[in-house]
């Protein structure tokens, strides 16, 4: 809802307020944004006195803004936006040059309009809202001193707490400008209490969290890799020190774009903070011609008084519902079988099919060629962009493949990486200029590959009409679309000299551009955004892919905690997770088989391992695995989740005003998560371990976001153990003495099993929840038997919750899991 009078303006969602003003200036005083407030209307400025800050005199060593408005500087006022050379001298919200030169800035009021639904951008993607319900709010600032207009748009997607922002600069000048920074969003705060949680990392260890306590000065998350990037992840989150899961304050902010993206957080001498996201202004530098205007990506906010939790909520319920769109928007996903990890390069028609059917034996559902199938493709360092079948690979090409694939009952997919072009290729032979780089001067490369200039309409075309052939070559059914490597080099053989600022950006609305035309053409394909893994993670590429490559790390360990970190601003249906073999390709770490599945259940759920050379009992294991998925996917793809005890949590900046700072880790040794389903009558949990603690018995599991009234039978899966995992304990019970390893000891772990644990209880949601299940003893040395929990490092547990149907005293008859 949106409220308006006397140039008071009231962004009301469920359970937030939005606040600001116009002052006798014609700035914009940013006065609220929070838990929900009621505000006496009409509107009036008795309406919101208290809200508004008090000034008389300006500070000292500060500027006024103007010889009528002597009692502020605008660097000690909370503003919507800001700008250069008026007195505020923080984070600017725009910056311009000017045709002569200058780079002052002074925006006020001009007018507003309010409108019922969203249209879509010229340029960029962003959010939209099929019942066209969403409220509008439109404030266009002029720059007193030049003809210039800013388009202040704000969003109300009321139902799940989140206000989007964007901006649009308009020259009404007959003079070329140069924009050389437009951010989406800013966030001033009155106080210097703030903790901004950031998202770094690197290849295979994406999405860490970051906690950093702002006091004083200038904190920047921000990437300028010509993609979103692993480094910094554009979501970021707000709070205070006390702030947990559950409890406190939390902002959540994410940017609708896959490019460079700088977020900063700033506190300056009177201790207000400021907030800023948007396009990185490093190298920035657009030129806006008379009459032309400039969009800036779509900014995500939202605010929950329910902690980190609360705030996530909003976040995945906003991404499900207003970014991610199409056929598959509400769809369960496939459950795949990658070639990657099986066979890498190395493949062929045969090898392919004899995996495939192996997936399908298993009960898998579509089966995915990746890279190796186009060009002389037999490494890294060729064959990028020559998107022709490598006809030795597959004689009968890809069409050939694709139809046995189906005969056998799967969809085929298919490993394509458009964007970039090998120096070996026929492609770069005949077009050098398309490639990203400096003429004469040396290269650096990454992957032995350049990125081909998606600035360029005639690339983009080319790529399109070439995707378009191979996308409708036979019936793929899914497609995952890679971009192996960084920017370096920004360059464009079409822009003159001085426009090469631009490079960046326009690189980023090519892209869009030519995903935009190919998932309009092939609408039921399921395309899967990849980068290295996470090294484009956001809610740009989420507009046109509804999933993503988490990361290329799919070691068990790592996985959670990755997992963990995509989970607080993104829902588990955008996060694609495999098991894979063991040692891990990544880490060489052995993780049990059903930790491994444990883990990746709870996201989108594949395989990326040689199915036919697999040990009997771990395709027995991934057999069971892929059965209870396809039981309980609806709730684990898009149930509502939530994050318990965590084992990778936040390092934090620790340190007091004046003191030193360091790096710390509060890393715990269990993670725990839960997935509700939307009506609440079903949940599944997930308890894992890092290392065992010796001699400790105890352990239990509490729920979130169950319905407190409902009574649950909470049950584990019923699993069998091999008796080699207890080595020479089993001559302790054993009649005969049985060496390890031995012929005697492998035929006897053939056939005989241990029985594990079974947890089986009725419980209302309350106690699930606040008292949690104590759970069966967890192995300690002590003895075993089919009470005990054998709970080794790297261990885990999944649980299910379901509504108990039947009366209490009925409750052991139903079937187990």
């Amino acid at each position: 809802m949106i409220l308006q009078n006397n140039q008071i303006f009231i962004l009301q969602t469920v359970h937030t307020t939005y606040a600001f003003h116009v002052l006798p200036s014609g700035h914009l005083e940013h006065l609220y944004y929070g838990r929900k407030i009621r505000v006496k209307e009409p509107l009036e400025i008795d309406s919101i006195v208290a809200l508004v800050e008090k000034h008389a005199f300006t500070p000292g060593s500060s500027n006024s803004y103007s010889k009528e408005h002597m009692n502020f500087s605008l660097e000690d006022m909370r503003l919507e936006i800001s700008g250069y050379g008026k007195g505020d001298i923080r984070e600017p919200f725009i910056e311009v040059i000017h045709a002569d030169g200058s780079y002052t800035c002074d925006f006020v009021y001009d007018s507003f309009s309010i409108e019922v639904g969203k249209d879509a951008y010229e340029t960029l993607p962003g959010s939209y809202d099929e019942k066209n319900e969403v409220e509008h709010l439109c404030i266009t600032m002029k720059d007193r001193n030049a003809k210039l207009a800013l388009e202040l748009h704000y969003y109300v997607y009321e139902d799940c707490d989140v206000i989007t922002r964007s901006a649009r600069f308009l020259n009404d000048s007959e003079d070329r400008v140069k924009l050389t920074r437009l951010m989406s969003t800013q966030l001033d705060f009155e106080t210097a209490d703030y903790v901004i949680s950031t998202f770094n990392g690197a290849w295979a260890r994406e999405m860490r969290r970051v906690d950093t306590p702002v006091y004083i000065g200038k904190h920047v998350n921000s990437s300028y890799a010509g993609i979103s990037s692993n480094r910094a992840n554009p979501f970021v989150m707000l709070s205070h020190e006390h702030t947990t899961e559950d409890t406190g304050d939390c902002y959540g902010c994410n940017l609708i774009y896959s490019g460079n993206h700088y977020e900063a957080v700033e506190v300056n001498c009177h201790n207000k903070t400021r907030f800023v996201a948007g396009i990185n202004p490093q190298s920035f530098c657009f030129e806006i011609a008379p009459g032309t205007y400039f969009e800036a990506p779509e900014a995500v906010m939202t605010y929950s008084h329910e902690g980190y939790n609360g705030m996530s909520q909003h976040m995945h319920q906003f991404v499900n519902e207003h970014i991610v769109r199409g056929y598959w928007k509400k769809k369960e996903r496939p459950l795949l079988l990658n070639s990657w990890e099986a066979a890498y390069f190395d493949i062929n028609e045969r090898k392919l099919l004899n995996l495939a059917k192996a997936g399908k034996e298993a009960g898998i559902e579509l089966f995915v060629m990746d890279d190796g199938w186009f060009g002389n493709r037999n490494n890294d360092t060729c064959s990028l962009g020559d998107w022709y079948v490598n006809t030795k690979k597959l004689p009968g090409g890809v069409k050939r493949l694709c139809e046995k694939v189906n005969a056998l009952g799967l969809d085929f997919g298919i490993w394509v990486e458009p964007e970039m072009v090998n120096v070996d290729s026929d492609l770069y032979r005949a077009h050098p200029d398309w490639a990203m780089d400096i003429p004469g001067k040396g290269h650096s490369e990454g992957r032995n590959q350049r990125i081909l200039d998606f600035g360029r309409e005639d690339v983009q075309n080319y790529m399109i009409d070439v995707m378009s052939e191979l996308f409708g070559s036979c019936n793929i059914a899914y497609v995952k679309w890679d971009m192996n490597r960084i920017v370096s080099d920004y360059y464009s053989k079409e822009l003159s000299p001085e426009r090469q600022g631009e490079v960046a950006h326009r690189y980023v609305l090519g892209l869009y551009r030519v995903m935009r035309i190919l998932t309009e053409r092939f609408p039921k394909i399921l395309f899967e955004g990849c980068s290295s893994g996470g090294n484009r993670f956001d809610l740009g590429i989420l507009c046109y892919f509804p999933q993503i490559w988490a990361s290329d790390d799919t070691d068990a360990m790592c996985r959670a905690e990755i997992q963990t970190g995509y989970s607080y601003g993104y829902p588990m249906s955008t996060v694609t997770a495999h098991v894979s073999a063991c040692p891990n390709h990544q880490t060489l770490r052995n993780t049990p088989i059903e930790t491994r599945f444990n883990v990746a259940a709870f996201g989108v759920l594949g395989y990326e391992c040689n199915f036919g050379e697999m040990s009997k009992e771990d395709m027995e294991a991934i057999k069971a695995q892929i059965v209870l998925y396809k039981k309980w996917r609806g709730v684990l793809q898009y149930g509502n989740f939530y994050r318990g005890r965590t084992m990778c949590d936040a390092l934090k900046v620790s340190g007091s005003r004046g003191s030193a700072s360091v790096l710390t880790s509060g890393a715990g040794n269990l993670t725990e998560w839960t997935c509700v389903s939307e009506d609440r009558k079903q949940a599944v949990g997930l308890l894992m371990q890092k290392l065992v603690a010796p001699n400790t018995q105890f352990d239990y599991y509490k729920a979130k976001g169950l319905d407190e009234e409902v009574e649950y039978r909470f049950t584990n899966r019923s699993l069998k153990y091999n008796i080699k995992e207890f080595g020479s304990l089993v001559n302790m019970v054993a009649p005969v003495h049985i060496k390890q390893d031995s012929v005697a000891h492998n035929l006897i772990s053939k056939f005989v099993k241990l029985d594990g644990e079974k947890e089986d209880c009725t419980a209302y949601g309350d106690a699930l929840m606040y008292g949690g299940v104590h759970l069966k003893q967890a192995f300690a040395g002590t003895g075993y038997n089919n009470e005990i929990r054998p709970f080794q490092d790297f261990a885990s547990r999944i649980y299910f919750m379901e509504e108990n149907v039947l009366g209490t005293n009925d409750t052991h008859k139903k079937s187990g899991v």
